[in-house]
């Protein structure tokens, strides 16, 4: 990998040089795109350029497949791969070019003008040839792209294979559900406000919210916001959570004194919600193997004034964290591949494999059954996924079923998504929520 730092010394903080800078390290490191933007210094000085990047950078993860075909269609010969920086940097002004508001003439100068930053001023007239020959040749290119679905639906071929086996009626919806801006949702804390009482003090600070239908915590944001906006956010009043996951709570079945564990708990919004909703619990452990997580969730704690038991351990390894004291309610919010939450993540698109969806399927299935041991006779356990794959949810429960006769399902009777026979699926963009599993799995009691 090019230090990259080194080449931008002198341009550290140009917009479009940081833009690039970030999606080299996505791909390079395969990390989430949320991540590395948090990490990235320069992203933390850049002031009022912020907003312009993360929009570029998650519009461009989002339709990366499309304008990686366009550029092809506009140069007579594939870009080097040692001259990536330059993919980028077009591929980004592709993306203003075609799906943002901003002038022609000002996407391509600055495009261009960003070739000098970069060390790569050789390149300047073709940036500035490629990007007007789109711009005389739009109608053209549009007309090849809807002739493909990986092209028009910017998904990678295996992916939409998968979508197709396992939705077949719903696959198209599910794409264009992915490429969507996502919904902002809050999650009022009723330990500290009510709905109604949140709802007007955001109308005071002029803006708009909605009370939602399947969450008696949740508020949809017309216009999403920066938090610093939102009144009492740091003070616990309100957590960001979009409202799939806000269902969760509300199927364990909380009551006092009960003992529970949040297995995979970081980053802590699901955590809290727990002690929001049953201030009486009588204890909650919080597993998080992740140090850096760890300290996510201990914040989010901290800033609500909530606390649980939290240690940094993995799960799986249950001689190292628990004390053979068996829980009263498990939550299982398990790895996954994030195929639900694509419009949240779209590099997902870009990243994720199905030999790493194999792999995930296989801890999924080593976690549920190590926790089940840990589970009290006549206790619930409750397994969720942010998936919309049928081997990660209603399958692995088929088998898992099949496994442990001691194992019942509980039935979910809600209003949202569907049943699956094996649990409730929520597709993304149902009732504007994100793709969600859940199935309730309860111990039988060993005569």
């Amino acid at each position: 990998m090019i230090n990259i730092y080194n080449s931008y010394i002198k341009a550290a903080m140009s917009p479009r040089v940081i833009t690039i800078q970030i999606i080299e390290e996505v791909f390079e490191k395969k990390l989430p795109l949320k991540i590395v933007i948090e990490k990235n210094e320069s992203m933390k000085k850049i002031g009022r350029d912020r907003s312009l990047i993360k929009e570029t950078l998650y519009g461009t993860f989002r339709w990366y497949i499309q304008l990686e075909y366009i550029l092809d269609q506009l140069v007579e010969k594939p870009l080097k791969k040692k001259d990536r920086l330059l993919k980028y940097l077009i591929i980004t002004g592709l993306y203003q070019l075609i799906y943002m508001r901003i002038p022609n003439h000002a996407v391509v100068s600055e495009t261009v003008e960003t070739c000098t930053k970069i060390n790569m001023g050789w390149a300047k007239g073709l940036v500035n040839a490629v990007l007007r020959r789109y711009v005389r040749e739009a109608k053209k290119i549009d007309l090849k792209i809807h002739d493909d679905e990986m092209i028009k639906f910017s998904h990678p071929a295996w992916l939409i294979k998968k979508i197709k086996r396992d939705w077949p009626n719903n696959w198209k919806d599910i794409l264009v559900e992915n490429n969507k801006h996502p919904p902002m949702f809050l999650r009022i804390n009723k330990l500290r406000d009510n709905r109604e009482n949140y709802i007007a003090k955001l109308k005071k600070a002029h803006i708009e919210g909605i009370e939602t239908e399947h969450s008696s915590y949740g508020v949809l944001l017309k216009e999403p916001e920066n938090i610093e906006k939102l009144p009492g956010f740091s003070n616990g009043y309100i957590s960001i959570q979009d409202l799939a996951a806000q269902l969760s709570v509300g199927l364990l079945d909380l009551k006092p004194n009960l003992s529970v564990l949040d297995a995979c708990a970081a980053p802590g919004g699901k955590t809290a919600h727990i002690l929001e909703s049953e201030p009486r619990i009588g204890s909650l452990t919080a597993i998080e193997k992740d140090k850096i997580r760890a300290k996510r969730l201990c914040g989010t704690l901290d800033r609500i004034g909530l606390h649980a038991n939290v240690k940094v351990e993995d799960v799986i390894n249950t001689d190292k964290w628990w004390d053979g004291e068996k829980f009263d309610r498990i939550l299982l919010d398990a790895p996954c591949s994030s195929a639900g939450v694509i419009r949240r993540h779209p590099e997902i698109k870009l990243l994720r494999t199905m030999d790493g969806i194999v792999k995930i399927n296989k801890l999924q299935m080593k976690l549920l059954t190590t926790l089940w041991d840990t589970l009290k006779d006549d206790g619930l356990l409750l397994y969720i996924t942010c998936s919309i794959f049928n081997q990660e949810n209603r399958e692995l429960i088929k088998n898992f079923m099949g496994n442990h006769s001691e194992c019942s399902l509980k039935p979910i009777i809600k209003k949202w998504g569907f049943d699956t026979g094996y649990g409730r699926q929520i597709l993304p963009g149902q009732d504007n929520m994100d793709g969600f599993f859940y199935a309730c799995l309860t111990k039988n009691i060993k005569c």
